[in-house]
């Protein structure tokens, strides 16, 4: 065999090797962006789906009225047993900057309707409403950014036929300005319409929750 023709087919040879590994590593690399994405879709879904559970349990105490026994050890229970710490510390590990900055933002706004809750804050209370609405923009905010994260068409109030994402606007309390106003159930109950998750007219996350084994003593974890 001629040294030109030896020469061409090795040439040829790592030519056809180094195509085979590059692809090989473009593949793993695909698969590796493929996980990530992956993961992180599903832990954005259950964060948010947890603070929705939280939330509902937090607004049936509210319901309760000031009357319920152990409203801070019930309001405690509200997270925990809806896993919100169990899942936020995933959330920090999985999740990019500001998708964990937003959910972060979303959680703090939850332990505040936490605490206004166990201080006995009724659901049709001025107090309950300045912590609720902020909530309600959070968890907006949150949808927004994991969207606009996972490439997903963008969402206004508009498209809802709202002006804003906390709800005011469409909350029979705030329109009035104070208890038992228009739409208001007897005893200045605010009705459930007006307040679901997120502002969506009838929307309900499950109620389902798993228990979490011991209940934590605190409002965060470090």
């Amino acid at each position: 065999m001629e040294w030109g023709t030896l020469a061409a087919t090795l040439g040829g040879g790592l030519i056809a090797i180094a195509g085979t590994v590059l692809a090989d590593r473009l593949r793993t690399r695909q698969e590796h962006r493929r996980g990530i994405r992956e993961r992180r879709r599903e832990v954005y879904t259950e964060f948010i789906a947890a603070a929705g559970v939280a939330h509902t349990e937090l607004r049936r105490l509210a319901q309760s009225g000031a009357g319920t026994v152990g409203l801070e050890e019930a309001s405690r229970a509200a997270l925990t047993d809806a896993r919100v710490y169990e899942v936020r510390e995933r959330l920090f590990l999985d999740a990019s900057a500001r998708i964990a900055g937003t959910g972060q933002t979303m959680f703090e706004r939850l332990r505040a309707l936490r605490r206004t809750v166990a201080a006995g804050a009724g659901i049709s209370t001025s107090a309950f409403h300045d912590v609720y609405h902020p909530y309600l923009d959070a968890v907006w905010a949150y949808r927004e950014a994991v969207r606009a994260e996972l490439e997903g068409p963008t969402l206004a109030p508009s498209d809802f036929g709202w002006s804003a994402w906390d709800g005011r606007e469409r909350c029979p309390h705030c329109a009035e300005g104070g208890t038992g106003g228009a739409g208001a159930l007897p005893g200045g109950r605010v009705p459930e319409g007006g307040l679901t998750e997120g502002g969506l007219p009838e929307g309900r996350l499950s109620e389902g929750r798993a228990p979490l084994p011991g209940r934590a003593r605190r409002d965060d974890v470090p």
